[in-house]
């Protein structure tokens, strides 16, 4: 995953700034943690402010980007953890678990580490976002590398498994974020944000139906209840084992 990131992360910062909303929701599940460890870590969006939080992330550009002031970072992978036994209150991991080699060994690992709630924000590859419609290739890939929502019960144990709205106006720069905004991906740039973008293949096609579509207004009047929602249930879970 480091190499991967080492080509996305020259974008990356600019584009996946955290939004308020889903903050709120994995701050809430983070309970009363004050130490916390955000596994694949990134630029470091979503780590709560006030709260000792070390992160682990192995892309050298990811951390090279990390702004001043926050959480200090180790290099490695989520396997092996190099952190004693339930060393923290709690652990975050945000959208980056279908990026791991063996996830279950690495969920083990966060529970390992971790003496309260694992919070953990996915995808659920059931769900079918209207981008897909345009790029199936996004459903196969999600489907290849995203775990089953059943999977995480099989690995954790107990856990609560919650729906994560998109709002109409995510500043975050996810895969399924621009669903009212449909534009935006035809914008090379901010296509950059998204790994999915640099897994598939022939998206041309797709995505040159998406702007005729556009341009005829045959996307506005297929989508158009969609278009006048707030937010959208596109398959973004939050996963907490306690």
């Amino acid at each position: 995953m480091g190499d991967l990131y080492d080509g996305i992360g020259v974008n990356y910062a600019a584009l996946r700034r955290p939004d308020p909303r889903i903050a709120g929701l994995i701050e809430a599940a983070l309970g009363p943690a004050e130490t916390i460890l955000n596994v694949g870590a990134g630029t470091g969006s979503y780590e709560p402010a006030g709260r000792r939080v070390i992160a682990v992330e192995p892309s050298f550009e990811m951390i090279r980007k990390r702004p001043a002031g926050t959480a200090p970072v180790v290099r490695a992978a989520a396997t092996p953890l190099p952190f004693a036994n339930r060393r923290f209150d709690a652990a975050m991991a945000i959208l980056t678990l279908h990026h791991w080699p063996d996830k279950a060994a690495g969920l083990r690992e966060l529970r390992r580490v971790t003496r309260g709630p694992l919070v953990l924000l996915t995808f659920d590859p059931a769900a079918r976002p209207w981008l897909t419609d345009y790029l199936p290739q996004l459903a196969v890939l999600d489907e290849a590398q995203m775990p089953r929502m059943t999977d995480y019960g099989r690995w954790l144990g107990d856990v609560r498994i919650s729906r994560v709205p998109v709002p109409h106006d995510c500043t975050d720069g996810f895969l399924y974020a621009f669903w009212r905004r449909p534009e935006a991906y035809l914008d090379a740039r901010i296509r950059s944000g998204s790994s999915s973008f640099w897994r598939i293949a022939n998206a041309d096609a797709g995505l040159e139906q998406l702007a005729r579509d556009l341009r005829t207004g045959a996307f506005q009047q297929r989508y158009a209840g969609l278009l006048a929602e707030d937010e959208y249930d596109a398959g973004y879970r939050l996963v907490v084992a306690p």
